[in-house]
């Protein structure tokens, strides 16, 4: 369940940031303006990596004892960081990047504890 809503969380966050430059003159006008603030993104991003920590740990104590879902989850998080440190011509990049390895994080998650549980039922039902 954490792994979905963190696939859904990152997901938003990257149409946030792709939609962001066509949406930004309407902002003011809804009341919007903080969306825009680079502060708002930080905070959102920070949410979304601690919601995938919880739930990468929730499958690696419960399941599967693999730590590369972690590195990915980092790695996405690192990228989607420092993209404001490059021009606006790529940033795009480092959101579809960032945003790619931490879905891929929780992808990777969900199939490790989804064939850990077939083992586990598997070996029950041996028993």
């Amino acid at each position: 369940m954490l792994d979905r809503i963190g696939i859904t969380a990152t997901s938003l966050c990257a149409l946030h940031c792709i939609l962001l430059p066509v949406l930004l003159p309407a902002l003011p006008l809804l009341g919007l303006s903080f969306l825009a603030d680079h502060a708002w993104e930080h905070v959102f991003l920070l949410m979304t990596a601690a919601l995938g920590s919880l739930a990468l740990f929730s499958g690696f104590k419960k399941y599967h004892r693999k730590y590369y879902p972690f590195y990915l989850l980092f790695l996405g998080v690192g990228i989607y960081w420092i993209k404001h440190d490059f021009s606006e011509d790529i940033q795009p990049y480092f959101i579809v990047i960032g945003a790619s390895l931490i879905v891929a994080a929780h992808i990777i998650n969900l199939k490790l504890c989804n064939s850990c549980k077939q083992c586990i039922s598997e070996t029950c039902e041996s028993s």
